[in-house]
Formats: structure tokens, C-alpha cells, sequence
């Protein structure tokens, strides 16, 4: 019996991204008001044999999550810019230019969350008696530090829109995983929180970073930054099982405990929606499922 597909997608610039089996499809708010879906092929490695791997799969979804990501986001920085009129099949995004605006990003996420949290740690280390000691109060710092940093950014009005638009993709999907009709008026009441957001999981991974971290010690402050950065590929891989599992079970009571920190924190990174931005959502969610049926 063949598997129910999840779909899923996130926010951009004034619109949403949706990620099907076989494509992914952006949808964005043109100046002009008007709307313009672009559809592309997604590669084979994210529809391959280590897509279903354990462990594996996380890491595979990690990648993904990055390349796609950003690629969506650079073309809908296009056409919110109206730089560009689709042609319902999207701009090819240079790949140097993919790869910097990763390479960049990956840069800072890990400098900002994952290196000064160390160092902030290290600098009392000598008040610090136990190795687990001081990884809880590295995670505890990092947990902080990426609280402000979405209280931050949260502050900025062009960020607050892509929230909203976040919001949107989530009430999409939990209205169509109800069976509801894509309709607006059908999706309003759904919740902008969804047990599979990026946000549940990113903070799955900052608690397993405790723990995995616990188990390298306190060794010279350069090996630990090098554990950091070697170690992350196996906190996701850990991280995304058990952000599935907890998707998979929600409705038991045990797991629904579990996945409030998650959902609350989801809170800094969605709004409630207006009509235009569930349009936008519906649009590129209506999209991959066609292509879906057609590949069919």
C-alpha cells in the first residue's frame, strides 16, 4: 500500500513554496497585485533511495531544506521585485550564486548558534565543574540566543509579512490534510502551527545538540568548535526521526506534551494570515498536487 504523501513547504518574500513528490512550486505576490505561480523539477536525490534511510534521510532533508529554500526565496526576491515575469516554469538560479548565498547563510547560523554559545560558555568554564554542566549551559545559551534572534527579526515589518505568509502555508496544509476544500473560506479557522514546521524541529535539534555535545567533553576550544560543525549532520539525521515520529503520533497524549515547546515557539515565527496571502498558499499548494495527478 503506497504511503500518504506529506506536503509541506515555507514562507518567502510575499509568497509560499510548496514541495510536491516530483516538483516544487513557488507562488508570489507580484507590485502589481497580481499572482504568478512558477513550477520546477525537484533533483533526484531528494526523491531517492536515501530519502527513505533512517537517519540518512534527515540529513538528505536538511540539505534539501537549504538548497530548495534558498532557491525559492532568490526567485521570489525576483518577482516581488518585478524583475522578472515568469513563465510558469521559474528563472534557473545561477549555481555559484546558490552555493555562495548557502555557504553564507550556513556560515552564520553556525557562528551565531552553535560557536558563540561556546564561547560565551567557555569564558565562566573555570566556575563550571562537570563536562555535562557546561553543555547544558551552552544549550541553555544557544535555546536563548535563538529565542532573541526570532524576537529580533520578528520586529521587522517586511519579516512580519513573511511570517504571515508562513502562517498561511501552515493552515493550507492542516486544512487539506483535514480534507478540507482549498477554499478560503474553508482554511480560515485552521491553526498556523503544524507539527512538521521547521521551527518544531530546529528546536528538536537544539535539545539533542545537549546531548550529543555532553558526550564530546571539554576538550581545547578549537576541537570542541570542530565537533560543533562535524557533529551537526548527526543531530539532524537524530532530530528529524523524531520530529516525524512526533508528527506521526501527535494525537497521543504523551507525544501532544512533547511537541508544546515546539508549537508555542512557532508562535515568533507565524501570523495570521490575510486573505491575498491564504491565496497565495492554496496556489502553490494546488500546483504540486496537479502536477502529482498528472505525473500519475
Amino acid at each position: 500500500m503506497t504511503r500518504p504523501f506529506h506536503y509541506g513547504g515555507q514562507a518567502v518574500i510575499e509568497g509560499v513554496m510548496m514541495r510536491g513528490e516530483r516538483n516544487f512550486a513557488v507562488s508570489v505576490r507580484r507590485p502589481d497585485g497580481k499572482l504568478e505561480t512558477i513550477k520546477q523539477p525537484l533533483s533526484s536525490l531528494y526523491k531517492g533511495h536515501l530519502s527513505e534511510i533512517p537517519l540518512l534521510r534527515g540529513v538528505v532533508v536538511l540539505i534539501e531544506t537549504l538548497v530548495l529554500g534558498t532557491q525559492a526565496l532568490l526567485q521570489s526576491a525576483q518577482i516581488a521585485s518585478a524583475e522578472v515575469e515568469g513563465d510558469g516554469e521559474g528563472e534557473e538560479i545561477p549555481p555559484l550564486a546558490l552555493a555562495g548565498v548557502i555557504a553564507a547563510s550556513l556560515a552564520f547560523a553556525v557562528a551565531l548558534f552553535f560557536v558563540t554559545p561556546l564561547v560565551i560558555t567557555r569564558y565562566f568554564d573555570i566556575y563550571i565543574h562537570s563536562d555535562m554542566g557546561s553543555n547544558i549551559i551552552e544549550g541553555l545559551v544557544r535555546i536563548g540566543l535563538f529565542v532573541v534572534y526570532l524576537k529580533v527579526i520578528g520586529l521587522i515589518p517586511d519579516i512580519k509579512r513573511v511570517f504571515a505568509y508562513h502562517g498561511a502555508e501552515h493552515k493550507v496544509v492542516n486544512a487539506y490534510e483535514a480534507g478540507r476544500p482549498l477554499e478560503i473560506n474553508a482554511i480560515k479557522n485552521y491553526s498556523t502551527a503544524h507539527p512538521r514546521c521547521g521551527t518544531s524541529f530546529i528546536f528538536v535539534v537544539l535539545i539533542i545538540a545537549i546531548l550529543v555535545f555532553s558526550l564530546v567533553g571539554r576538550p581545547q576550544l578549537w576541537i570542541t568548535i570542530l565537533s560543533r560543525i562535524i557533529l551537526l549532520p548527526v543531530i539532524a539525521g537524530i532530530g528529524y526521526e523524531i520530529t516525524r515520529f512526533m508528527a506521526k503520533h501527535s494525537k497521543g497524549a504523551l507525544v501532544r506534551v512533547l511537541l508544546t515547546p515546539g508549537l508555542a515557539l512557532q508562535s515568533m515565527t507565524t501570523r495570521e494570515p490575510d486573505d491575498s496571502q491564504l491565496e497565495t498558499a492554496i496556489s502553490a499548494l494546488n500546483e504540486v498536487i496537479e502536477a502529482d495527478k498528472t505525473a500519475c
